[in-house]
C-alpha cells in the first residue's frame, strides 16, 4: 500500500519510523535540522496517522516491511539510512536483517530485539484502561508511561497535548500492531547484523527496560550505545537537540563510510 509521507531536504536519504500509536510528527524536532543536510522521508506507517487502514490487514511486520520497501523504491531510493523509535524500532531491525543492502546505517530509539513479559504487561495495562476507563484515562496513562517524570513535571501542557491526540485516533490499526508485535524475536539474528547500528536509550523507559540497549550492544557487531540519564521512552521529544545531534553525527559517519567504500 502506498504511505502518507513528509519528504523534505536534499542529500542522502534518510527514513524515519514513528512507533505504535504514533505518526511522522514524533521526529517533528528533528526534521528540520536534518533536512538541512539529508533527504528526509518520514512516513506515517499503514492504519496510523494519514495512511490508511487496509481491509484484511494482519500489520505483521512482513506487511510493515514491504510498505517501506515499496515506499523506498517508489521514490527510488537505493540505499537510506534509518532511524526507528519504539515500535520503529523493531520494524528496523527486521528492515536492516531482511534487506541489508537498502540501508547504510540504523539508529534505535527505545528499542528492543524481543517482547518481554514487562513492555506486554505495561501495552495490556494500556489496553484495559481504554476498555474500562475509557479514552482520557487511557491518554493519562500513556503521558505517565512514555515521559520521564522530570520532563513531564516540566512540560505537562505539551505531554498533555501529545497524549490528547490519542484520543482522536482511529484505534484499529494501532491495535492490530501491538497484536502483531506480541511474539516479536530477533535475538537468534542479531549477530549476524551488516547495518551499523547505533542504540540510544532512556535510563527511565517505563516501556521499554534500559537492559534492552545492553543486549542489543552484546549481540549486533560493532554496535554502538548512547544512554540517556533523566530521559523516558520518548527521546527524540524529550531530548530534541541531543537526539537531532546523534542522528547528524551517525548518519555522517556511515555516509563517509559508504563513501569510502564505494557503496551509493
Amino acid at each position: 500500500m502506498e504511505l502518507y509521507l513528509l519528504e523534505t531536504g536534499a542529500g542522502a536519504p534518510a527514513v524515519l519510523l514513528h512507533g505504535l500509536g504514533g505518526d511522522h510528527t514524533v521526529w517533528e524536532y528533528q526534521i528540520p535540522t536534518l533536512a538541512k543536510a539529508y533527504r528526509i522521508l518520514a512516513p506515517d506507517l499503514r492504519g496510523h496517522g494519514r495512511s490508511p487502514l487496509p481491509e484484511g490487514a494482519t500489520y505483521s511486520f512482513a506487511e510493515m516491511e514491504a510498505d517501506v520497501l515499496k515506499l523506498l523504491d517508489d521514490r527510488k531510493v537505493g540505499a537510506a539510512h534509518l532511524a526507528g523509535i519504539s515500535g520503529g524500532g523493531l520494524l528496523g531491525l527486521q528492515l536492516a536483517l531482511d534487506a541489508p543492502d537498502r540501508f547504510r546505517s540504523l539508529a534505535l530509539f527505545g528499542a528492543m530485539g524481543h517482547m518481554d513479559n514487562h513492555t506486554r504487561a505495561v501495552g495490556q495495562n494500556w489496553a484495559d484502561t481504554l476498555r474500562d476507563e475509557g479514552p482520557a484515562s487511557y491518554s493519562r496513562r500513556l503521558a505517565m508511561d512514555l515521559f520521564a517524570p522530570d520532563w513531564l513535571e516540566a512540560n505537562l501542557d505539551l505531554a498533555e497535548r501529545i497524549a490528547k491526540s490519542q484520543e482522536e485516533r482511529n484505534l484499529r490499526g494501532v491495535v492490530q500492531w501491538a497484536l502483531a508485535m506480541k511474539d516479536f524475536d530477533v535475538r537468534a539474528r542479531l549477530g549476524r547484523m551488516r547495518t551499523p547500528t547505533l542504540i540510544v536509550h532512556g535510563l527511565e523507559d517505563n516501556v521499554v527496560d534500559p537492559s534492552h540497549a545492553r543486549l542489543l550492544r552484546q549481540a549486533i557487531p560493532g554496535s554502538e550505545v548512547r544512554l540517556l540519564p533523566n530521559t523516558g521512552h520518548m527521546v527524540p521529544i524529550e531530548r530534541p537537540e541531543e537526539t537531532s545531534q546523534l542522528l547528524i553525527d551517525w548518519f555522517g559517519r556511515n555516509s563517509a563510510a559508504s563513501a569510502a567504500h564505494g557503496t551509493q
